[in-house]
C-alpha cells in the first residue's frame, strides 16, 4: 500500500514539474510569437499564472480520480478541484478578453492629435471588455453553484418560501442590470467617450474612465465625479468633443460709447495673431447689447480644444484690458451723476446777510 501511494505521489509530482517546465517553455515560445502577433504577448502578460494553475488543477483532478477513493473527504477534495478548474478557466477566458482589448487599444493610441476615432474605439473596447468580464464572472459563479451539493435546494427553498424576499432582491438588482444595459447602449451609441469634455450639472470635466457600472469624470480642479452609467441615458448633458474638439469661446467687455471701435478691433485681431493657441478660424468683434451706461462688446475666438480655448480667452481678455488702460482709459464704463445745487447756491446774491451783535 505504501509503495502504491509513493508511486502515485511520484506521478503527481512528476506531472506538476512537467507542467511547470512545459508552461515556462511555452511562455517563452509564445513571447517570441508575440513579436508578430501582439495578442500572444498580451495574453501571456494577463494570464500566464492562471493558466499554469488551470493545468495543475486539471492534473490534480485526473490524478485524484485515478486513485478511485470513495471516502467522504475524497468527495470534498474532488469537489474543490472541480471548483478550482472552473475558477481558473473563467479567469483564463477573462485574460483572453483583456488581451484582445489591450491589442485593440494599443492599435489605436490616444496620443494622436486627431484622436476622435481612437477615443471611440477605446470606449467601445473598454466597455465591452468589462461587460464580458461581468458575464463570464456570473457564468463561472453559476457553474460553481450547480456542482455544489444543496445549492439548488437552497435557492429553490428561498424562492418558494420567501417570494417577497425574491421580489426585493429583484428590485435591488434593478440598478445593476440597468447600468449594465446602459453600458452596452453607451458602447454602441457613443454619447460619451474616453477623454471627452463634458458639462454635468455645471461641472466642467473630462471622461477619465468608463466602468461596467459608472463613469469617472475628472473635473478641472482634480476632483472626480462618479456618475452611474444610467444617468447619461436618462439626463441631458453637454459634450464639447462629440464630433470634434474645436470650439468657439467668448470674451465680454462693457465699454463707454467713446471707445474707438476700429482701433480696438485691430488690436483684438493683432492679439489673436500673436497667440499660438488661436487656430485662425474665428476672430470676430460684435456689439451685443447697449444700455444707459455703455455698450457690451463680444469677442469671439476659436481654438482646437477646450483647454486651449480657456487659456486663449484669458490671454485675449488680459490683452484687451491692458490696451484700453494704456491707450483708451476713457472708454471704461463710468457712473455719471449730476449733483443738484444746494439751497445756499440757489439763494439770491442780494439776500440780506444775518447781523452780528459783535
Amino acid at each position: 500500500m505504501n509503495t502504491v501511494f509513493l508511486f502515485s505521489l511520484f506521478i503527481l509530482l512528476a506531472g506538476v514539474v512537467a507542467i511547470y517546465l512545459g508552461h515556462s517553455v511555452g511562455v517563452k515560445v509564445v513571447r517570441r510569437l508575440g513579436r508578430r502577433q501582439p495578442f500572444f504577448t498580451a495574453f501571456v502578460n494577463q494570464g500566464q499564472y492562471v493558466t499554469r494553475w488551470l493545468f495543475w488543477f486539471i492534473w490534480f483532478k485526473v490524478w485524484f480520480a485515478g486513485l478511485g477513493l470513495t471516502a467522504h473527504w475524497a468527495q470534498i477534495v474532488a469537489l474543490v478541484l472541480v471548483v478550482g478548474i472552473i475558477v481558473c478557466a473563467t479567469l483564463t477566458l477573462m485574460a483572453m478578453v483583456e488581451a484582445v482589448a489591450t491589442v485593440v487599444v494599443q492599435s489605436n493610441p490616444l496620443t494622436e492629435k486627431d484622436n476622435l476615432k481612437a477615443r471611440r474605439i477605446y470606449t467601445q473596447t473598454r466597455v465591452l471588455a468589462r461587460s464580458t468580464h461581468l458575464v463570464l464572472s456570473l457564468l463561472g459563479l453559476a457553474f460553481v453553484l450547480l456542482i455544489l451539493p444543496g445549492a439548488k435546494q437552497i435557492g429553490t427553498s428561498l424562492l418558494a418560501s420567501a417570494g417577497v424576499a425574491g421580489l426585493v432582491a429583484g428590485m435591488a438588482a434593478r440598478p445593476v442590470v440597468g447600468n449594465f444595459i446602459a453600458g452596452l447602449q453607451l458602447a454602441f451609441t457613443q454619447p460619451i467617450r474616453i477623454d471627452d469634455v463634458v458639462i454635468i450639472d455645471g461641472e466642467w470635466g473630462r471622461i477619465e474612465e468608463i466602468t461596467a457600472t459608472y463613469v469617472v469624470v475628472k473635473v478641472w480642479d482634480e476632483r472626480r465625479l462618479i456618475v452611474p452609467l444610467q444617468w447619461f441615458v436618462e439626463n441631458v448633458f453637454q459634450n464639447w468633443t462629440h464630433h470634434t474638439a474645436e470650439l468657439i469661446g467668448t470674451v465680454f467687455l462693457w465699454l463707454d460709447y467713446r471707445a474707438d471701435l476700429v482701433a480696438l478691433e485691430a488690436e483684438f485681431k493683432q492679439l489673436c495673431q500673436a497667440q499660438s493657441l488661436w487656430d485662425q478660424r474665428v476672430a470676430v468683434m460684435q456689439i451685443t447689447e447697449t444700455n444707459e451706461w455703455g455698450m457690451q462688446l463680444r469677442f469671439l475666438v476659436s481654438a482646437t480644444d477646450s483647454g486651449q480655448l480657456f487659456d486663449l480667452r484669458c490671454a485675449v481678455r488680459a490683452g484687451l484690458i491692458s490696451y484700453l488702460a494704456r491707450y483708451q482709459p476713457q472708454t471704461f464704463v463710468r457712473l455719471r451723476t449730476e449733483a443738484e445745487p444746494s439751497f445756499a447756491t440757489k439763494a439770491s446774491p442780494q439776500s440780506p446777510r444775518p447781523r452780528s451783535d459783535h
